[in-house]
């Protein structure tokens, strides 16, 4: 299950109530245990059937909207029973937004993680997915009772359509996490990357970065990649053989791998390390493993980009980097390695405390009120700005 779609099912619901999240798996191998834990105020009804090929794949699709009303029914799940609805932008669309709005009469919220760029994609704008990205933002600019966004910068997008806006953060359950455990730094700088790079992560300008590091301080270094192999990185385009070969010795690629065994690797990093470029789609995010790393009490090495100057200040819960330039992810470790323990231990418990933002217990009541009433803090909210509607006051 989506950290997001947990989480903010988790702050989206009154104290006492359940979420009741549907979900539709693929048949991809990636449905999880029945019997997973879960939190207790979450429900989990799972959609029946299975697609053959792309004709059933496809028209289950379309159906989804009649098969979340018929799974709810035969869950015993009334209308009277529902505050409101909450969706990913994702799988919003007409029939969607037409057939829930019909038939549940709740009002529809609407989640928006990103907006994409054409320059993201090889066919640019003809590319299938950049059309239906943006003929789902433009739905829901119109139709979306209420937007909940994950930056400012989708917020002030759909507040001036006129939809109610709500800024939420990604969020975390800080109770899940443990406080990080390094080796010493005498010992060496760890470092993790964990995500899938490409052109909104960028790994090559990490490697390059580590590369330029006079080679006494390039051995105290040691970046440990969870989420892709030696051999996909070397396929991605940003990346060579030579890049790779570079830093063979002070990289370790793990691959994919289950999320507990990201969570052991982020205890034992002193930084979480991300990279992202100036763009469009970097201001519209925000990267969930940064509020993941603070929570563990990990410090994270990154640059600027989306809210992040607002939660991450230089020298308190990581180090920020002067751009997302090979030169400035060199000045950057450098940085790191002058640390002594006692420093860094500082900055952890500082990372620590800032993860408390991004808690979904911080956001339960302004959230609750948004999807269910339309209200922030107690006032009406449509057409707000972002700022406004965010003002959970978790900023420090």
């Amino acid at each position: 299950m989506s950290n997001r779609l947990l989480q903010l099912a988790r702050s989206a619901t009154p104290p006492g109530a359940p979420a009741l999240v549907v979900n539709d798996w693929p048949d991809d191998g990636s449905r999880p245990d029945p019997a997973a834990s879960l939190p207790s105020a979450v429900r989990l009804i799972t959609l029946t059937g299975s697609a053959r090929n792309r004709l059933t794949r496809w028209a289950r699709r379309q159906a989804r909207p009649v098969r979340v009303l018929l799974a709810l029914r035969r869950a015993g799940v009334h209308r009277r029973d529902l505050a409101a609805v909450y969706l990913p932008l994702n799988l919003f669309n007409l029939t969607t937004w037409a057939v829930l709005r019909a038939f549940l009469r709740r009002p529809v919220t609407v989640d928006v993680l990103e907006r994409h760029d054409a320059a993201q994609f090889v066919r640019g704008r003809l590319t299938p997915y950049f059309i239906r990205h943006r003929w789902s933002s433009f739905l829901a600019g119109q139709l979306a009772d209420r937007v909940i966004t994950i930056s400012e910068t989708l917020g002030h997008h759909f507040a001036g359509r006129g939809r109610p806006v709500l800024v939420v953060p990604p969020q975390v359950d800080c109770a899940q996490y443990t406080c990080a455990e390094p080796p010493q730094l005498a010992g060496g700088l760890r470092l993790l990357y964990a995500g899938s790079p490409g052109p909104k992560d960028l790994l090559a300008v990490i490697l390059d970065g580590i590369r330029q590091l006079p080679e006494p301080e390039r051995l105290r270094v040691h970046l440990v990649i969870a989420g892709v192999s030696r051999d996909q990185a070397a396929a991605l385009p940003q990346l060579s053989t030579a890049d790779l070969e570079a830093v063979a010795d002070r990289v370790t690629f793990l691959g994919r791998v289950p999320r507990d065994r990201v969570l052991t690797e982020l205890r034992q990093a002193h930084f979480s390390v991300l990279v992202r470029p100036e763009a469009g789609y970097s201001r519209a995010g925000f990267p969930s493993k940064v509020p993941e790393s603070l929570a563990a009490g990990c410090p994270v090495l990154l640059n600027h980009t989306s809210d992040l100057a607002r939660y991450i200040h230089d020298g308190r819960e990581g180090i920020v980097l002067a751009g997302s330039t090979a030169e400035a992810v060199r000045y950057g470790l450098q940085r790191a390695l002058a640390l002594d323990d006692a420093q860094w231990r500082r900055m952890s418990q500082a990372a620590r405390a800032r993860a408390l933002d991004f808690d979904y217990r911080s956001w339960a009541s302004v959230v609750s009120s948004f999807v269910a009433d339309g209200t922030v803090d107690g006032s009406a909210a449509p057409g707000r700005s972002a700022n406004a509607a965010s003002s959970s006051a978790l900023s420090r």
